[in-house]
């Protein structure tokens, strides 16, 4: 489709490194990827050498000082486009690391960033616990204050690149009401332990998993921003959060249709192409049309972030219509590929299949509308 400018040469200049850096990395590690369910950790090495994760970085911490979205909607776009859902950069540069940026203190960065930056260290975030779902002011891990150092304890669940993860920010409640804290809790601290990976429908070569923090011990050195003000963090960052899903799934709708174009005119019916059929070529006119107009939309928000004036309520709007859209496209587009569609070796079945969750996580769809709703003064 046309993007009517929306990248520049300087950002094309940048797609073809990532394309490159796609196929030469990261497809031909696929297979194993899915046979083992979980992405190995030595590909976030080779993208950091190649300064490929967090462009937005400044250069001191080794990043590209690229501040502009754009960039990273291209990384996202580039593994949509090779049906790559388990390499988490997306999380890992445009929803995790931008926290350390954001609050971090300058040994903070200096020591965390860096290493997040160069791709020797992967970094989550902690919020979702058991039974709180998208309820993040009813977070019941606790931290306590104990002379210098803070104690957690609690537990969390859903957490993405859980497993891989060598830093955690994780969420705990330091007060009543809305009194949280953001803490950084690296892998090997004593009382921080990783339960199960689960099992889940989608997304299966990422590492969802379940978190335990028992006694865990940390520093003050190791409070991200203030102890009481995780909750403000937070929300301010939730905005960026559910853009970048909006532009992961419409990204994958465009592949997925891209996909299907290409299969109907080469697979027959009664000797004729199944993109003679009327019916066929109608449903892609209007799956064409309708990721267009959101892909339209989802970039006018990444201007808008990139200007300092993404409002809340616009990007659940992206988030709501893009992964709605995403699941409604992958779904038709599979019908179209017929049994074939239906076997896991074969990208639109994991499209599928890694699409569910899209309107679940980051907030739910029904959580949207409430964002949406609150700013109509209904």
């Amino acid at each position: 489709m046309i993007r009517h400018g929306h990248f520049d040469d300087a950002h094309e200049a940048y797609r073809a490194v990532w394309r490159h850096f796609v196929e030469r990395e990261v497809v031909p590690r696929q297979a194993v990827w899915e046979r083992d369910g979980i992405v190995g950790t030595d590909v976030w090495r080779l993208a950091g050498e190649r300064r490929l994760l967090c462009p937005w970085a400044d250069p001191a911490h080794g990043g590209l000082g690229l501040s502009d979205l754009r960039y990273v909607q291209i990384m996202i776009e580039e593994l949509a486009f090779a049906a790559e859902s388990g390499f988490a950069v997306p999380l890992h540069s445009g929803i995790v690391v931008p926290y350390l940026a954001e609050f971090g203190t300058d040994e903070q960065k200096k020591r965390h960033l860096t290493r997040a930056v160069g791709g020797e260290s992967v970094v989550a975030i902690a919020i979702t616990e058991p039974g709180t779902g998208s309820d993040v002011a009813g977070i019941r891990t606790r931290a306590v204050r104990d002379g210098d150092d803070w104690v957690i304890d609690g537990a969390k669940t859903f957490i993405s690149s859980g497993i891989n993860a060598d830093l955690v920010i994780v969420a705990a409640r330091t007060g009543e009401g809305r009194a949280i804290g953001l803490f950084l809790v690296e892998s090997g601290m004593p009382g921080f332990t990783r339960g199960r990976k689960l099992d889940k429908l989608g997304l299966r070569t990422w590492d969802t998993a379940e978190l335990f923090f028992e006694q865990v011990r940390i520093p003050d050195t190791h409070v991200l921003g203030e102890p009481d003000q995780g909750f403000v963090m937070m929300m301010g960052q939730f905005a960026l959060e559910r853009l970048v899903v909006a532009m992961g799934a419409v990204a994958d709708a465009q592949a997925a249709l891209l996909e299907t174009i290409a299969y109907v005119k080469e697979q027959t019916v009664s000797g004729r192409p199944v993109a003679a059929f009327q019916d066929i070529r109608f449903r892609l006119a209007a799956m064409r049309a309708r990721t267009s107009a959101v892909q339209t939309h989802v970039d006018a928000c990444v201007l808008a972030h990139n200007a300092g004036r993404l409002a809340a309520e616009e990007a659940a709007e992206a988030k709501l219509v893009a992964t709605e859209l995403q699941g409604e496209v992958v779904d038709d587009c599979l019908q179209m590929f017929g049994g074939y569609g239906y076997l896991r070796e074969h990208p639109v079945c994991r499209r599928y299949s890694d699409a569910r969750v899209q309107r679940i996580y980051g907030g739910t769809s029904e959580i949207m509308k409430e964002i949406i709703s609150r700013s109509m003064n209904l």
